[in-house]
């Protein structure tokens, strides 16, 4: 095989773990707060960091941009929270589509604080692709508004200011500094408040919450791996595998059906989100 369609098959394999790990979540969430969930998810990601804080610990713990790290760690708290909230309260493959208008956060982002250039390509996808969003959360459809369309919503800015962060930091800080906000950080903040939401699960509930976190460092690792084999324009497009993985643990697990706004609303997100990520890759081209 080439490394190309290597690429494509570890992307999938992370698109699918990450699924699970939000299926999970959504049955988990029934008997724990949506903060313990993230704290023991976090426990996992901190522990498989470990190695690498350690070579460069305490260093690590140094940087000259601690106003962008605060950004980014409340970005990265947000997108994970709401992440587990929006399944708590939605169907999966509602909540993975509006999930993607992240990437049109970011180009909005990109050229407020990169100084990146958006040109009217890249406008006029954002416009169609919020335009998608609009189809899915169906304001005014038989007098309806799902409030809760917005907590993914709020989950992809949070995403969308996290990415655009690290993207800063990366010119200044190295990947150990990155590791240890992102670990020790994002973990506090989803602990502190179990002083007074901590429910104490029993033999099942450790492993399960564990697992969670297992699967998700591994969906990680895999997204990498893949990422290392592949080109980007092509691993990128992978990430839509999850409205398929989403849609049939719905349906298997849950008994849930995509509505017709549903999936018109996710073929105008997905498609307006390729023709950014291809526009982009052709720009790159000599």
């Amino acid at each position: 095989m080439s490394n190309n369609t290597k690429g494509i098959l570890w992307a999938l394999l992370a698109a699918a773990l990450f699924s699970i790990v939000i299926a999970m979540a959504k049955v988990a969430v029934v008997d724990y707060h949506v903060l313990q969930i993230l704290f023991f998810r976090q426990i996992v990601v901190f522990l498989s960091s470990l190695p690498d804080i350690a070579k460069s610990f305490p260093n690590s713990l140094k940087t000259r941009r601690p106003g962008i790290h605060a950004a980014r760690l409340t970005g990265a708290f947000t997108a994970l929270s709401c992440g587990i909230w929006a399944v708590s309260v939605l169907p999966l493959t509602t909540a993975t589509t509006l999930g993607f208008a992240q990437v049109f956060f970011v180009a909005l982002l990109a050229l407020a604080f990169l100084n990146e250039t958006v040109g009217a390509h890249r406008i006029g996808a954002v416009i169609v692709g919020f335009i998608g969003v609009i189809v899915v959360m169906r304001p005014g459809v038989d007098g309806l508004f799902d409030v809760h369309a917005l907590i993914p919503l709020l989950g992809a800015a949070g995403a969308a200011v996290a990415v655009t962060s690290v993207r800063k930091l990366s010119q200044t800080e190295s990947t150990a500094t990155l590791l240890v906000y992102q670990s020790l950080f994002v973990g506090a903040l989803a602990g502190i408040p179990l002083i007074w939401l901590w429910v104490t699960p029993d033999l099942f509930g450790w492993l399960f919450l564990f697992a969670m976190g297992v699967l998700a460092t591994v969906g990680q690792w895999v997204g990498i791996r893949a990422l290392r084999l592949g080109e980007a324009s092509v691993v990128g497009n992978m990430e839509y595998s999850k409205l398929i993985f989403a849609a049939v643990l719905g349906f298997v697990l849950f008994n849930e059906i995509p509505d017709r706004y549903t999936v018109l609303g996710a073929c105008v997100i997905v498609g307006s989100s390729i023709y950014i990520f291809r526009r982009e890759q052709l720009k790159r081209k000599p």
